[in-house]
């Protein structure tokens, strides 16, 4: 376990056999086309919607408000979030109503237990034929490691930034987040150094450690199987302010996490 071969197995297997899968660009491309060739009954299938789109996406990582939530002071997170719920049998991707972002604290310590706001992901992002390609194909791919007819799947976009110095990508340490799968996607790192990724079995010692520096990059994990954490990041130039732009995606088989 917690291998990454130099001949890197297909994403279905290494969700299967590691509980953790990562694809660098072109990897998560042809995974994401032989799923949406799936989905269209195509034996030639066609370039996704997400590649070629993500390029007028990624200006709304500039456009994120500040996370008001964060426990420890700091004034490094800007993010927004946005809810889906995934029906496998038809492919139909809903946008729910805006509700509240809440984690128990068995998985979050610092931040959980209580209701959080954030605004919702833009409109126009949130409809984009790149962002909901990706959201609806991830989901494709982890109900054949996962079976279930729904995901309830949460998107949020975080910009950690290095204005007061260092960013905490994640706050918490290392945690689950109470659900099935996560994705991680890089959408861009800039003037920055430190951000590295850790994973380790969420039953056992063993675990790895990597950096991911590509654009659309992403890492999958079973989150009932390991656990995750991101290291500080540091800006390369004081003078200079450096950030580091993730999608996270979420997707768990029961209903939405919500206070009991």
């Amino acid at each position: 376990m917690f291998t990454i071969a130099t001949a890197p197995k297909p994403a279905l297997q290494s969700l299967q056999q590691d509980g953790l899968c990562l694809l660098q660009t072109d990897e998560l491309n042809a995974t994401l086309a032989s799923y949406r060739a799936q989905g269209l009954g195509s034996e030639h299938p066609p370039t996704p919607a997400w590649h070629g789109d993500w390029s007028a996406l990624t200006g709304a990582w500039d456009r994120l408000p500040p996370d008001l939530h964060l426990k420890d002071g700091g004034h490094y997170r800007q993010r927004r979030h946005s809810c889906y719920v995934q029906t496998l049998a038809t492919g139909q991707l809903e946008l729910t109503p805006h509700r509240a972002h809440w984690q128990p604290t068995e998985y979050n310590a610092l931040h959980g237990g209580f209701e959080r706001w954030f605004e919702p992901v833009e409109p126009e992002v949130a409809s984009a034929a790149a962002w909901t390609d990706l959201i609806s194909q991830l989901g494709q791919l982890f109900a054949q490691v996962r079976p279930t007819p729904h995901w309830h799947i949460e998107a949020h976009q975080f910009r950690i930034d290095t204005a007061g110095g260092v960013g905490r990508p994640t706050p918490e340490g290392a945690h689950r987040d109470g659900v099935d799968f996560v994705a991680v996607v890089l959408l861009r790192r800039h003037g920055v150094k430190g951000g590295e990724t850790r994973v380790f079995d969420a039953h056992g010692p063993h675990g790895l450690r990597f950096v991911m520096a590509q654009p659309l990059s992403a890492l999958l994990l079973d989150d009932t199987r390991v656990i995750h954490e991101t290291t500080p990041i540091l800006p390369t130039d004081p003078a200079k302010l450096g950030f580091r732009d993730t999608l996270v995606l979420t997707y768990r088989a029961a209903a939405f996490q919500a206070p009991p």
